[in-house]
């Protein structure tokens, strides 16, 4: 099983994802005229809104408690264990693609959430619901965009309310384990207690929750991860230099000929690239939608502040830190993943290794058990959400209690086993996921860009 999975992720990743990802981001960069000029009208309007007590909304958010929300799903291992992935099979010049891959996304998530603003609904209670199956059916109508929209929901019902939340949790479990000696079991049940306790909230609990959360967790990394650049800071010119040099000949420090190097590179920067910013995956629309802001445009303008803040802010300092200190200056890993550094060194412990050049083995594997235990937290919070949703419009609100006790069993099993199926089915999922939500991508630009023109009125 693993290794058909891994078959149809290696296609997904190195083919239809790539493409999906590369030509709905172009497309929207230039139908929008390069919408990712209203970053800074974003970022304006996110912390002029910003509050760490926003309170309820009536059956909606705040437009920071939405893109609060949205960067608690976003910011995950993806940034920390994924990126990690990604530099070690792609080296270092995959972070340069995952740069360009962020960059497109910003115009992809603002197509996402001002259709998922623009498609929402209201139900009998006045909740607001909202996401890509919404405006999956106003692209397309009758039995295809129904067949379309539950392709969707059972991709993203499995890929993080299941499988992703195992991921999560079982990088929970590990790392808290290996700095401080806590048995993961142990960890699993404090998770479920607390995950639950959230969940049964609803909602408003949910955002009170993430407006708080998000700040802290984000200062707290940016503090422990400029303290390193700081020590570091003679090899932050050769840092970069190695970025850019891998990116266009990744056959020097992976090996192998050209050809297979730079599909590698370039493969692990979208899928490690979208694992972390979900632009084009059709995650974060669901919290989009239920930002109350005045309109479409005001929101999609925020979502890209959440790309911005995940990949070129924590993911960049993340990636800054282990080449600075493993990499640059004749570092284990200035030769490739080759050797003594190929027993020792692997994505989940890679983090903490270079953290730990600065701060000491056992502070550095401390600062990034913390720090991934939040991250991988919070993004627990946010996919249990977004799964929410769409089992609710697969089979209605009666099937809510039952789908968080099953999401909490997972979450559990998550912490006490490692397995790489597990993971390889929460990328094959996440990737299945762009497919049905970039088609009605595509099929919506005129949506979209009317949105973008009316954005005054």
């Amino acid at each position: 099983m693993l290794q058909i999975v891994n078959t149809i992720n290696s296609y997904l990743s190195d083919y239809i994802l790539v493409f999906l990802l590369v030509a709905v981001g172009l497309w929207y960069t230039v139908k929008t005229k390069c919408v990712q000029r209203y970053l800074w009208k974003g970022l304006k309007q996110l912390f002029g809104g910003f509050s760490l007590r926003g309170g309820s909304q009536g059956g909606g958010m705040s437009s920071f408690q939405a893109v609060a929300t949205a960067i608690a799903a976003q910011v995950g291992t993806g940034n920390i264990v994924g990126s990690a992935g990604a530099i070690l099979v792609g080296g270092p010049g995959a972070i340069f693609w995952m740069w360009i891959i962020a960059f497109l996304g910003m115009a992809t998530i603002y197509a996402e959430a001002t259709l998922a603003q623009k498609t929402r609904v209201t139900d009998a209670e006045g909740n607001i619901q909202g996401g890509p199956v919404y405006y999956i059916q106003t692209a397309f109508k009758g039995k295809f965009g129904k067949f379309l929209a539950g392709f969707f929901s059972i991709a993203i019902i499995l890929a993080l309310g299941f499988f992703g939340c195992m991921v999560q949790s079982n990088s929970i479990g590990s790392t808290i384990q290996m700095a401080f000696g806590i048995p993961s079991w142990i960890v699993g049940i404090f998770l479920v207690i607390i995950c639950g306790f959230i969940f049964m909230g609803g909602v408003d609990r949910l955002a009170s929750v993430t407006e708080k959360l998000v700040p802290v967790m984000a200062a707290f990394f940016l503090i422990g991860g400029l303290g390193v650049l700081a020590m570091r800071l003679q090899y932050i010119p050769e840092t970069f230099g190695l970025i850019f040099k891998y990116a266009f000949q990744p056959q020097a420090i992976i090996g192998g000929g050209f050809g297979i190097a730079i599909k590698t590179a370039v493969s692990q920067g979208a899928k490690r690239g979208l694992f972390s910013n979900e632009a084009g995956m059709g995650s974060t629309p669901h919290a989009h939608a239920l930002a109350l802001v005045k309109n479409p445009h005001e929101q999609g303008c925020v979502a890209m502040v959440g790309v911005f803040i995940d990949t070129f802010i924590v993911l960049t300092l993340n990636a800054l830190v282990i080449i600075s200190t493993l990499y640059a200056g004749n570092g284990p890993l200035a030769n490739g993943y080759v050797g003594e550094a190929a027993n020792t060194l692997k994505n989940t412990n890679l983090a903490q290794v270079a953290f730990g050049v600065v701060y000491g083995d056992k502070a550095g594997a401390v600062f990034v058990a913390i720090c991934l235990f939040f991250f991988a937290f919070s993004t627990i919070l946010g996919w249990n959400l977004f799964a929410k949703i769409n089992v609710t419009y697969l089979f209605g609100k009666k099937a809510q209690r039952p789908f968080m006790l099953v999401a909490l069993v997972f979450i559990f099993l998550g912490t006490i086993g490692e397995s790489d199926l597990v993971w390889a089915c929460s990328d094959m999922f996440n990737q299945l996921m762009v497919i049905p939500n970039a088609i009605a991508l595509f099929a919506l630009t005129g949506v979209v860009t009317k949105m973008l023109g009316d954005r005054d009125k």
